[in-house]
């Protein structure tokens, strides 16, 4: 009683052979099968009836057009134009401070427009003109916004104000007669945590074209008395 014939599935199972796969290379074969595909699978796909370029994952050469010159590197689709321009081209003007396309400190100029660096992936940005702050001024001589932000104390820890700059330069030339109100709204997308925003609405004032000219008639017509008086 209570005891039973040892049956054949009571034995230990025994494989043949060894299969020599640990769980570790278990994990590896299925890792490299997932990601095969998305090396190995087509350079285009069909998107709204259009053929679109794939890219990656890995990296891929890009070629940007930055101030005027023509610079290569290889990187990775994800990357973005402002990683690519500090990292990879040592263009370090344009600032990362929130990475998030909030607040300004990476502005750059993209054929002639203001845009964040920041999110704007840099292969998007090829066959493009990319001016940073760096490309602004000629033979390392102040522009007549750069040198306004000095006389105006318009500037304290300083991330801020190379895309203040940029944006700053490209909101006068689309309005050389701006009024104090429209500076205010037309430079509201970059922020200045340390708050000079009055030195910057003057700086604005300051570098505005129209002042400049009315600066150098205001020069001329003194040099003219001057002249006439004799000083001269």
């Amino acid at each position: 009683m209570g005891h039973r014939e040892k049956m054949k599935d009571d034995e230990p199972r025994k494989s043949d052979q060894p299969s020599g796969v640990t769980r570790r290379d278990f994990m590896k074969i299925s890792g490299i099968g997932v990601a095969v595909p998305l090396v190995l699978g087509p350079s285009t796909v069909q998107a709204a009836g259009e053929e679109v370029a794939v890219y990656g994952p890995g990296k891929v050469p890009i070629a940007l057009m930055v101030n005027g010159k023509k610079l290569t590197a290889e990187l990775e689709p994800r990357v973005t134009l402002l990683d690519a321009l500090r990292d990879s081209f040592n263009l370090t003007g344009a600032k990362r401070v929130c990475d998030r396309g909030v607040c300004g400190a990476c502005t750059v100029l993209l054929d002639g427009k203001p845009v964040y660096a920041c999110a704007l992936l840099a292969i998007d940005a090829q066959g493009k003109k990319i001016t940073t702050i760096e490309g602004l001024a000629e033979d390392d001589a102040l522009t007549p916004v750069m040198q306004a932000f000095v006389d105006n104390d318009a500037q304290q820890c300083g991330f801020c104000t190379p895309g203040f700059v940029v944006a700053t330069t490209h909101f006068l030339q689309q309005h050389p007669d701006a009024t104090e109100e429209d500076i205010r709204r037309g430079l509201s997308g970059n922020y200045c945590r340390c708050g000079t925003y009055k030195g910057i609405r003057a700086v604005a004032l300051a570098a505005k074209p129209s002042a400049a000219n009315r600066g150098n008639e205001i020069e001329s017509a003194v040099l003219a008395g001057m002249t006439k008086g004799g000083v001269l």
